[in-house]
């Protein structure tokens, strides 16, 4: 073996090293990983809504879920007496509605679902009248709809979904996320946190509509950050990013330092 080729093997075990070093590292976050089984969201892109489920609508009225997606539909999944991430989801939400230029109603709908089996039609009624007060538009009393439901229909359409929660004294440990369903029923994607760009809800909202399902964004994040379920919210995965960054610049240098150097030509 010539010496450029034996310092290009030296290279590879040295980047082999390393990457398995970063990989190590990487590896003792497998608890959060774990974690987020018990606790996040299962993305469930291009799965159906199960024809199962029924709800209760703020009027009291025994609702089949699938019957009523008959539009591009965000199905937001939250508890009416939440004192964390719940209200601010739904206020971000609401924010976005108002700033948005698709109309709530006609273009798209939004189903409000408390995933608390002991809130009732009441709660959700008082809920719904508060957001439409917030929003003053036309179209937002069809256009968005509040409800509750049994146990059983909850476990139901949380477990359609991926979406994935605790209990934890009388509240619950949960994420907040808004998840895009299209006229025939078929999950498209999700948007993740409490606030919104009336640019990436309304491509949410016009790539529902045609049925395209895809991968949101939050995959990339959801790879960046950790859910702290004590904090209710993402924190900075640093040992991942920092893994990603350097494994990027270590195949970079040895490539780099493997074709650095050009055959010379034989003497002649």
């Amino acid at each position: 073996m010539d010496e450029k080729n034996s310092n290009v093997v030296k290279y590879a075990i040295y980047a082999a090293i390393l990457l398995f070093g970063v990989h190590r590292l990487e590896a003792q976050q497998l608890p959060l990983t774990s974690a987020k089984l018990l606790i996040g969201i299962e993305e469930r892109v291009g799965d159906s809504i199960s024809g199962q489920i029924r709800l209760r609508s703020e009027r009291g009225e025994e609702v089949n879920l699938r019957s009523l997606i008959t539009k591009p539909t965000i199905l937001a999944l939250v508890y009416y007496r939440c004192p964390g991430v719940c209200t601010p989801l739904m206020d971000g939400l609401a924010e976005v509605v108002k700033l948005s230029d698709m109309a709530i109603g006609r273009d798209y709908q939004i189903l409000t679902v408390s995933f608390n089996p002991a809130e009732g039609t009441e709660l959700a009624s008082r809920k719904k009248r508060n957001y439409m007060n917030v929003l003053k538009l036309e179209g937002a009393e069809e256009g968005w709809l509040f409800f509750t439901a049994d146990s059983l229909q909850i476990q139901r359409l949380t477990d359609n979904v991926g979406f994935r929660y605790q209990k934890a004294g009388n509240d619950y440990t949960h994420v907040a996320t808004l998840i895009f369903i299209s006229p025939d029923g078929k999950i498209t994607r999700y948007l993740n946190g409490v606030r919104f760009l009336p640019f990436e809800f309304k491509l949410a909202i016009l790539e529902t509509s045609k049925g395209i399902p895809g991968p949101s964004l939050n995959k990339v994040l959801q790879y960046c950050y950790s859910y702290d379920p004590h904090g209710q919210h993402y924190v900075l995965s640093v040992t991942r990013v920092a893994g990603s960054i350097i494994s990027f610049f270590l195949v970079i240098l040895f490539l780099f330092l493997a074709l650095r150097r050009v055959p010379r030509k034989a003497n002649r």
